[in-house]
């Protein structure tokens, strides 16, 4: 769902108990601009579709960066910060210490894929809230954004945390970031071997941001990357966990059967959701046959 902003940079409070009537835990998704290589349109949908496989989270999607600075964040138990923004001024200054502070004051942080070059504008104050950060347009001597898209095997490395234990390695086609740099405290949960230089990387790790739980995730390049099983999987479970709950065990998870919609947009085909559990707002022009397709479920 995306929904209106409000108010100014104010300290967020209460996020421990955020939910709605029912007891589900409320996620709000950030995205509405990227890099033109990645459609964030359909991989939105998409990512609120495999968090909304855990029935305990309830998922709202906000696209209008311009209006971040003002929207509350009270209402919820984390945030997914599913952009990367080329306008130093939007979302803005605002915007970035109004989601530091809801971090800081306990709520949860989840990023997926190039949202590692969100604010680079900032980019010091964002390592401290991520843990990495992208390196920027130009690599430096030696280095390259990420592998050519492709096939690989990513590597549990802490088969102990909440949001891997019970998880195995996995392989995946997805673009392996090498693109990440900082040197912020950081516990890594998976990696890969980069085919082009054979050194590893981080694939995603998790660190702690005052009361907030954050986890970093590079995987996720497109539709096919996020519903690949093991990575829906690990989304979901983050999200859970960044949120302050226990992830579900597969026995209580969504099935992970993917089934492809009329518009080519793979999603769970989970059980029916009334139309009031899909909620969008903002500013940007969505797909109609998604948006039906959403309601009908």
């Amino acid at each position: 769902m995306l929904l209106p902003a409000c108010g100014a940079a104010a300290r967020a409070v209460q996020i421990p108990a955020a939910g709605d009537a029912s007891g589900a835990k409320r996620i709000l998704i950030l995205t509405g601009e990227d890099y033109a290589g990645h459609d964030w349109r359909s991989t939105a949908p998409a990512l609120e579709s495999l968090i909304e496989a855990d029935s305990r989270l309830l998922v709202d999607v906000f696209d209008d960066l311009k209006s971040l600075s003002d929207k509350s964040l009270s209402p919820y138990a984390a945030v997914v910060v599913h952009f990367k923004n080329y306008d130093p001024a939007i979302p803005g200054r605002a915007a970035f210490d109004r989601l530091r502070d809801f971090v800081h004051d306990g709520g949860g942080l989840v990023l997926v894929h190039f949202a590692c070059g969100a604010f680079e504008e900032f980019r010091d104050d964002y390592e401290d809230l991520v843990g990495r950060v992208w390196f920027g347009a130009t690599p430096p001597a030696g280095r390259a954004q990420h592998d050519p898209h492709g096939p690989f095997t990513v590597n549990l490395t802490d088969v102990d945390h909440p949001v891997t234990k019970g998880l195995t390695s996995f392989s995946t086609t997805d673009e392996l970031y090498t693109c990440l740099e900082g040197d912020a405290p950081i516990q890594v949960l998976a990696e890969a071997v980069s085919a082009r230089d054979g050194a590893t990387y981080p694939m995603a790790f998790v660190t702690e941001v005052g009361k907030g739980r954050v986890f970093h995730c590079v995987l996720g390049h497109d539709v096919a990357a996020l519903t690949n099983e093991p990575v829906a999987r690990l989304y979901c479970r983050a999200a859970a966990w960044a949120a302050g709950l226990e992830p579900a065990p597969d026995a209580q998870e969504h099935a992970w059967t993917f089934v492809n919609m009329p518009d080519s947009t793979p999603t769970p085909s989970t059980p029916p959701l009334s139309a009031s559990r899909r909620r969008w707002s903002g500013g940007a022009p969505r797909s109609e046959s998604w948006e039906s397709r959403r309601i009908e479920q």
